[in-house]
């Protein structure tokens, strides 16, 4: 009986430290498309959701437009009600896999993996691949990337008299803290 109890045991010990799900409804994501002379246009995302499941090796993200917040609330007006059309389009979402992903080998120094997926912004899904830097913390793992996404792509039209004030290109950055 002691026998089968310290295998049980060993087994429930071996299942508590296992993770497969990583989470987090804080993750941060920012986005500048600035040009130079004119006002700075960027803003802040910290309310992003995002799984990643270390077994299947997928990730899946999911924001809401309206939490994107500006210096300027003309400037964050003007993005939902014109660029992103939040009252229609009121999340982004992105689904992805990372092929090479094993938390086993991810260290505090960081690895650098390819993910791949689909990313959905103002009703538009566009492919997006990028390299994402994982790194062990504590309990956590920090995911970090930077990309470039263009607003070509997902139909998000910038009136004329604007547009010298505002890339087309967008310089984005995300930094999760998956749990």
């Amino acid at each position: 009986m002691k026998r089968i109890t310290s295998i049980l045991l060993l087994l429930i010990s071996c299942f508590s430290f296992a993770q497969d799900k990583w989470t987090t409804q804080s993750g941060n994501i920012n986005f500048e498309a600035s040009v130079p002379f004119f006002e700075e246009v960027k803003a802040q995302n910290y309310a992003v959701k995002c799984v990643l499941n270390s077994e299947y090796k997928i990730i899946v993200c999911a924001l809401k437009i309206k939490d994107f917040h500006f210096k300027l609330d003309l400037m964050e007006t003007h993005f939902n009600e014109i660029y992103l059309e939040s009252d229609k389009h009121p999340r982004a979402t992105f689904k992805g896999t990372i092929p090479n992903l094993d938390v086993t080998k991810i260290t505090s120094e960081g690895i650098i993996l390819p993910i791949n997926g689909k990313i959905k912004i103002h009703g538009v899904t566009q492919p997006l691949s990028i390299k994402g830097k994982f790194k062990k913390t504590e309990n956590a793992i920090q995911l970090t990337a930077d990309f470039e996404l263009d607003t070509d792509d997902f139909k998000i039209e910038i009136p004329s008299m604007i547009l010298p004030k505002v890339s087309k290109k967008v310089k984005t950055h995300i930094d999760f803290i998956l749990e």
